[in-house]
């Protein structure tokens, strides 16, 4: 996927823009949005200001989290969730599903289909995120299922929810737009705690 590459340097601190939001920031370098919070201070409201200075790793002294920090080599095992299983179910009903991992570690499914076609919320949630502005992954929906989980659909081509929306499983929340190479696809992760996980452990089998 492009715009993934890892960068020599690591930032450590991220400048809040416009539009931003903490799960959308978390997303991005590979953190946990709840260390993310608690490194930085924010309330349980979660809301951010167009211009803070959020610091992207624990300080000195401070607790830090168990979990391995970005960059770390990645490991393919799926990380050790910390909240109730999620009843999950495929976003698309159809089409070949190709497990893909990013350069920069984490794994996710790249799913064939048609242009236009639905792409339903894989378990009950909150909309955290609607937006194109994270690279790689075009107009991307973040769902947040609970504590732990949070699940994304990339390369949507309309987006029928909004931030803040709740939807049940099942819910049409997207349909299907053209990845980069102008086929259309769609790219779906879960993530565990921040890490993005093997979907094709959570999803039902599929029955051919």
């Amino acid at each position: 996927m492009s715009g993934c590459a890892s960068h020599p340097e690591r930032a450590t601190t991220y400048t809040v823009k416009r539009g931003d939001t903490l799960y959308a920031i978390a997303w991005r370098h590979k953190l946990d949005w709840q260390d993310l919070a608690r490194w930085n201070g924010v309330g349980r409201d979660y809301v951010i200001h167009p211009g803070q200075v959020l610091k992207l790793y624990p300080s000195r002294g401070s607790q830090a989290s168990t979990r391995p920090a970005p960059g770390s080599p990645a490991r393919q095992t799926t990380p050790a969730p910390s909240a109730p299983p999620v009843q999950w179910q495929w976003p698309v009903s159809g089409g070949t599903a190709t497990l893909t991992t990013r350069p920069n570690g984490g794994q996710g499914l790249t799913v064939s289909g048609q242009l236009g076609e639905d792409i339903r919320a894989a378990a009950a949630g909150n909309v955290v995120y609607t937006g194109s502005g994270l690279l790689g992954y075009g107009q991307l929906v973040i769902l947040k299922h609970n504590q732990t989980y949070l699940s994304a659909y990339g390369h949507t081509k309309s987006v029928a929810v909004r931030e803040g929306d709740a939807v049940v499983a099942g819910q049409r929340i997207a349909t299907m737009g053209p990845g980069p190479n102008g086929e259309a696809m769609l790219y779906f992760e879960i993530r565990i705690n921040g890490t993005p996980g093997n979907p094709l452990t959570f999803l039902p089998k599929r029955v051919d």
